[in-house]
């Protein structure tokens, strides 16, 4: 990878998705109809959520194991399938009315936490996983090293949380 700084296209795309999804909750859009259940939409963003969790819970078994091509692997493929989560949140949203946690009780002692952690750790991630991305790409070892060590929990964590968030969320669609 050429030695250019990309540090303008990271705050770019680091303030882009947020500030679009956040435009997701507060703009009036279309609902459109489909031609599909879009509810369906949620469980595949679980479902990457969580092949996500595992290919990271890999990356680092491989990454331990100095099997460096398993771990690069493992983590283009996240980004990969981080991205594509994006596309179908965005479209799910875009697509469709709000819906609102329904539990009641203690659970909600649970569940908000959760929510508020998923989301803020959410948007720091990603410019985190950028980062992490290229120093590894540029071959920049020694800085991808020391950078993973906050990326990859806080990454574990965003991806886990979205997976209970669903889990606790989907008798509410």
């Amino acid at each position: 990878m050429k030695n250019k700084n990309l540090t303008i296209p990271i705050i770019l795309i680091s303030v882009v998705i947020p500030v679009g999804i956040a435009l997701l909750f507060l703009i009036p859009h279309p609902h459109t109809p489909m031609g599909f259940n879009i509810k369906v939409l949620p469980l595949a963003e679980a479902l990457l959520n969580f092949t996500t969790f595992i290919l990271l819970l890999c990356s680092f078994y491989f990454i331990r194991h100095k099997n460096v091509k398993a771990h690069k692997a493992c983590n283009l493929t996240a980004v990969g399938l981080s991205v594509l989560f994006l596309i179908v949140y965005m479209t799910f949203h875009f697509l469709s009315p709000q819906y609102y946690f329904g539990g009641k009780g203690a659970i909600r002692y649970i569940y908000f936490p959760i929510l508020i952690s998923h989301i803020v750790l959410s948007a720091v991630i990603v410019p985190l996983v950028l980062i992490t991305l290229i120093r590894a790409l540029k071959g920049n070892f020694v800085r991808h090293k020391k950078i993973a060590r906050i990326t990859w929990p806080l990454w574990l964590w965003v991806t886990i949380s979205g997976v209970i968030v669903y889990i606790m969320m989907a008798p509410y669609y």
